[in-house]
Formats: structure tokens, sequence, C-alpha cells
């Protein structure tokens, strides 16, 4: 029977529920796993998520339900890591539409419930911040975790959450997530993080890029995101816990405020009212910003100096390991030198790179 995996937050989380189904299962038949096309400004240059009409080749699961095959494509100027997601992986990706709010995505789930007939359901958040409360000075972005909460916690079926990587997202204290999480369900190991090692050689995703190297035994301090937080890769980072899906809601206080909304406006506005911030209002005025930003030419001793640079000023802050999203800010190079800066890096100096993170060496 088919299993059913929704990736709370999009992105990455639906790498790691892919990662997570080939832990659990095996070679069983694959899962599928329902997720936002909501990828950051470094992949797609317009805020917030994608629904199905920013998208070409889409294909009907049930009246409210597309999926997204490989031959898929965003409608520019959009874009989108799910085709390539759905070429690379064995998996079908249902789409999340949260374009009407948490009632919308909770009559999308209940339909595609209803087809699939799944043996299980499964929401699976990697870091923790599904768990929020929402005025907590570290989160940054809850609006998807607390959509697709709502949602799950509305439909009649049974929806096991699980949490992987707490602390990894960087969103809530660590020591406040473990005192949240129910029973351990599995310890990810080198081999689980194998199923998606070439994903992550291409994907963006910093939280499930770590996830995946704790699983390979990388620990340290790892700097991510533009602003550059600092995130403690510990024995805690492969472990994958149950979570009780009422308690969540429960302390979700975003989660429940959404229950009955039926527009993505609408829930921008609660999140407004609650967190005091709608993480779409950041990625317009970012994305508004990243226009007048000119393009860094992409210079191999030019950017070796740069990265010498601030290679000593992180290793002073007790950094081990970054990512690549995170050297692309910090280079002030655009989102679409990315790969490009990834290749010089690894080709310069082969010995840092710890898959699919950069490592800092305690002395250089």
């Amino acid at each position: 029977m088919t299993r059913l995996i929704v990736a709370a937050g999009g992105g990455g989380d639906a790498v790691a529920a892919a990662m997570l189904d080939a832990a659990l299962y095996g070679d069983e038949d694959q899962a599928v796993i329902l997720t936002y096309a909501w990828d950051r400004l470094l992949v797609d240059p317009v805020p917030g998520p994608r629904g199905p009409s920013d998208f070409t080749g889409l294909e009907p699961v049930t009246p409210s339900i597309w999926s997204v095959p490989a031959e898929a494509r965003p409608i520019a100027p959009a874009g989108s890591t799910l085709p390539r997601l759905a070429a690379e992986l064995p998996h079908t990706f249902a789409l999340i539409d949260p374009h009407h709010g948490a009632e919308g995505i909770t009559r999308q789930l209940e339909e595609l419930i209803d087809h699939l007939e799944p043996s299980s359901i499964d929401l699976l958040d990697v870091g923790g911040d599904i768990l929020a409360r929402g005025d907590e000075p570290t989160l940054k972005s809850p609006l998807a975790d607390a959509l697709t909460l709502a949602a799950c916690c509305q439909v009649t079926a049974p929806v096991r959450l699980l949490v992987a990587g707490p602390g990894l997202d960087g969103e809530l204290p660590i020591d406040e997530v473990r005192s949240l999480l129910g029973p351990l369900v599995r310890t990810l190991t080198a081999k689980d993080a194998e199923s998606v090692s070439s994903v992550l050689e291409w994907h963006p995703s910093e939280a499930t890029g770590m996830l995946a190297a704790t699983a390979r035994g990388v620990r340290g301090i790892c700097e991510v995101r533009d602003a550059g937080l600092p995130i403690p890769l510990t024995d805690d980072g492969p472990t994958v816990h149950e979570v009780d899906l009422d308690d969540a809601l429960n302390r979700n206080e975003l989660a429940r405020a959404i229950l009955s909304t039926a527009t993505l406006d609408e829930v921008e506005a609660y999140s407004r009212e609650v967190c005091g911030y709608s993480e779409i209002d950041y990625e317009r005025n970012k994305a508004a910003w990243l226009k007048d930003q000119p393009a860094v030419n992409l210079d191999r001793d030019n950017v070796l100096s740069r990265l010498t640079r601030f290679e000593e000023e992180a290793r002073s802050r007790g950094v081990t390991h970054t990512t690549f999203r995170h050297l692309t800010e910090v280079l002030n190079l655009n989102g679409s030198q990315r790969d490009d800066l990834r290749q010089l890096l690894i080709s310069s100096r082969p010995e840092r790179y710890v898959a699919p993170l950069w490592h800092i060496p305690a002395d250089a």
C-alpha cells in the first residue's frame, strides 16, 4: 500500500522525507510526498510559495491535487527544485497549494487520502520549528509548518508527527526542542543519507544538508543563512522523534489561529498578529533589495582571497563548517552563481568538502 509523507515546510523537508522513507522502508513501494513548492530566493526569485498556476506540465491526481513530474517547469520568473527532485528520486511529489488557507490544504489532504488510501500518514519537519509557540525571538519561518500542522490536525485519518534533526533549523534552541520530543523513531546513518546524496550535491536546503552530514558523523558548529547563525552539529542531529500531534497544535498558537483560514492573505495577517511578522514579507523585502545589488565577478583568485578572509573570521567564532548557501551570501554572489561557486571551491580545495558541507579547519 502507498505511504503518504507531508513535508511540513516544503523545500528541504521534501528531501528529508525521501531520506526517511528509504531509511524506514528500504526498497518497498515509494511514498507519495506532499510538499509546498516554496524555495528560498537563491532558487526562486519570486517571494512566497508557488501554486499550480505557476507551473506547466503538472499531472492531475484529484480535483485539487497535482503531482510535479520531471517534465514540469515553473513559469518564469518563478523557480522550483521540485521537477529536478522528481527526476532524481523515485517518489511522487504532490503539490500543496496554500493559497486557500488551512481549509484548502485540509481539503487537499482529505482528497489525497481518499484517493491513495495510504497505509500510513507522516507529517515531517526538520529542525522542530513546527513546535514553536510563535513568540520565540529565534523563530524565522513559522508559516508553512503552522499551515500543514493545522490541516493535518483536521483530517479524520491518523497522522504521525515526526521531527528529524532537532535544532538543525536554528529556529528554536535545541534544549527547548529536546524537551518536547517523544519516542525515538530512528537514528539516521551514513547509509540512510546515501539515498539523497546526489540531490544534496545541488539542493540548497541547509537543515537537510546538516541532517545528512550528522548522519555521516560530522560534528562541530555550522554557520548558516545570510545572518550567519551558528548551528551545533551533535549526536542529536541525525535523530528522528515522534511528537504528539495534538500537543503540537496546543503549543503552536499560529496553527490554532489559522485553522479556519480560507486564503493565504488571512494566514499572513494572523502570522503578523501572532508572531509579529510574515516571512513572506521578509522575502518580499529581500527580493527588492537583491534587485539593486550588482553581480560580483566569479574570479577564482578574488573568490579564494575573500573566502580566506571569511574563514579566518569564522574560525575565530569557533565555526567548523558552513553551507554553500551561506558562502554564496557572505561572498556577495547571487543565487544563480551558487553552483559555479561550489564547483570552483571543491576543485580548488577538495579536502575541505565534507558532503554536503564546507569544512573550516581549526588551523589554516
